[in-house]
């Protein structure tokens, strides 16, 4: 990739009242600064994967689909609150490299919502050890877990835990992320995790936490963040960003920010060569229903639970009934629906 830069943290309205960037418009922005392609990094949902997907390929931009998770301190079925009472667990951001990490994706973002949600959709590393495969993973923002261990100044329980993803994703697919927003904290974790990666043979990658277009939005940004917690912009004890530089910034302005550690804002290009997912949009995508030993194919099945739900809710058959049943059955199998009816039904 020619560009000096790519976006592997943003946030779109799909992470709800936390993100303010429509796809639409956040592609178009990174298509303009001239930037080879995007990463899709919603809170714990892959709500606007194949929007974006679709989107950022027909505008030419190459789509990197991921998730910011969040990570439970133990067991995702673990109900504690924090002491802190941000809630007891880490950021961790993760990039399908190709169609194995993006079934992996889709596994972890459906067990938190399944298994682990308390106050968020949390995983936990047991999962993360259960679907690795084909994932690319940063160390997330600064409530990721090894920007809390920096800060702490547990710098021994940070090699630990930086181990421990290394080992899992690969030496090839694990980065520490750093950022600048103006935050000194952030700084400091920079600081701390150059040093740590230089220690370790890890690569550093720059990342800003996009969650609007442009600087000026970051009002209206205000604004959204009040409709989230249920606060108006009178109150002055509200949540609110400490910075109005989470927006999409150029080239330019990323290399400005991390002029000490160039090797950052290039290894946002490697990241994105190594990310190369590409899905099928040409068919209709099911997932498959187990059928009954007694039956060897979807169409049978589903004419006889057909059959019996008929007989089920109406004692006296007549022909008509019967003629309007076989009617139905037969389009839905002639143009192959019959497995996404069952399905339904078993929804249902």
């Amino acid at each position: 990739m020619s560009a000096g830069f790519v976006h592997l943290h943003n946030h779109s309205d799909y992470s709800l009242l936390d993100g303010a960037c429509r796809l639409d418009r956040l592609v178009e922005r990174v298509k303009g600064l001239g930037m080879p392609a995007l990463a899709l990094t919603d809170h714990g949902n892959l709500f606007g994967a194949v929007e974006f997907y679709e989107t950022a390929r027909a505008a030419g931009v190459k789509p990197i689909i991921g998730c910011e998770v969040y990570v439970a301190h133990g067991s995702r079925h673990d109900r504690t609150r924090a002491a802190d009472g941000k809630g007891a667990y880490n950021h961790l951001v993760l990039l399908a490299r190709n169609r194995d990490g993006y079934r992996n994706l889709m596994r972890l973002s459906s067990a938190g919502y399944l298994e682990g949600f308390h106050y968020k959709p949390r995983i936990d590393k047991e999962l993360l050890e259960a679907h690795a495969e084909g994932l690319l993973c940063l160390s997330a923002c600064l409530r990721g877990e090894l920007p809390q261990l920096v800060l702490e100044g547990n710098i021994a329980g940070a090699k630990q835990a930086a181990s421990w993803y290394r080992d899992l994703f690969g030496p090839d697919f694990y980065y520490f992320e750093i950022q600048d927003h103006g935050i000194p904290d952030e700084r400091t974790v920079a600081t701390g995790l150059i040093e740590l990666g230089r220690e370790m043979g890890i690569p550093v990658v720059a990342t800003n936490d996009c969650h609007y277009l442009a600087r000026e939005d970051s009002e209206a940004h205000e604004v959204l963040l009040c409709i989230q917690t249920g606060k108006t912009m009178q109150n002055q004890d509200r949540f609110r960003f400490a910075t109005d530089q989470v927006y999409v910034k150029s080239t330019a302005e990323m290399e400005a920010l991390f002029q000490g550690a160039p090797e950052a804002v290039r290894n946002t290009l490697e990241v994105a060569e190594k990310c190369d997912l590409t899905l099928d949009m040409e068919r209709v995508q099911l997932p498959e229903f187990p059928l009954p030993p007694e039956f060897q194919e979807a169409e049978h099945y589903l004419r006889a639970v057909a059959r019996e739900g008929l007989e089920r809710r109406y004692p006296a058959i007549d022909a008509d009934m019967e003629k309007r049943l076989q009617y139905e059955l037969d389009t839905i199998c002639q143009v192959g629906y019959a497995r996404y009816f069952l399905i339904v039904r078993d929804f249902i």
